[in-house]
């Protein structure tokens, strides 16, 4: 079965940084989708940043010009390098896969920026 692990979340003031990182055992990332989704309390759960298997990178309005998606292929791992944090920003990260038309999903890592 198809595991994703994020880890990297936490506590941080607004204007400072996280990297969040998401293992991917038993399915090579290099042939997928890889997905960064946030949920906040009491909302649904939106798209931050993806970046395809072919290269492409998109990014939610609200983060473009202070997120970064990338992946190492070699450890099957994808990072969200997060800048110039907002308190907006606060939220359950999700880690997201897309691979041979099926979606796995992360168990999520909590962000939480202070005013």
């Amino acid at each position: 079965q198809v595991q994703l692990v994020e880890s990297g979340g936490g506590l941080v003031q607004a204007g400072g940084s996280l990297r969040l990182s998401c293992f991917v055992s038993r399915r090579s990332i290099s042939i997928s989708d890889m997905d960064w989704y946030r949920q906040a309390p009491g909302k649904q759960r939106d798209l931050v940043a993806s970046s395809t298997s072919g290269g492409r990178t998109i990014y939610a309005d609200s983060v473009q010009g202070r997120f970064t998606i990338s992946r190492d292929n070699a450890k099957n791992t994808v990072y969200l390098q997060m800048d110039n944090l907002k308190p907006e920003d606060t939220a359950v990260y999700y880690c997201h896969q897309l691979s041979g038309g099926m979606g796995y999903w992360g168990q999520g890592t909590q962000v939480t920026v202070s005013s």
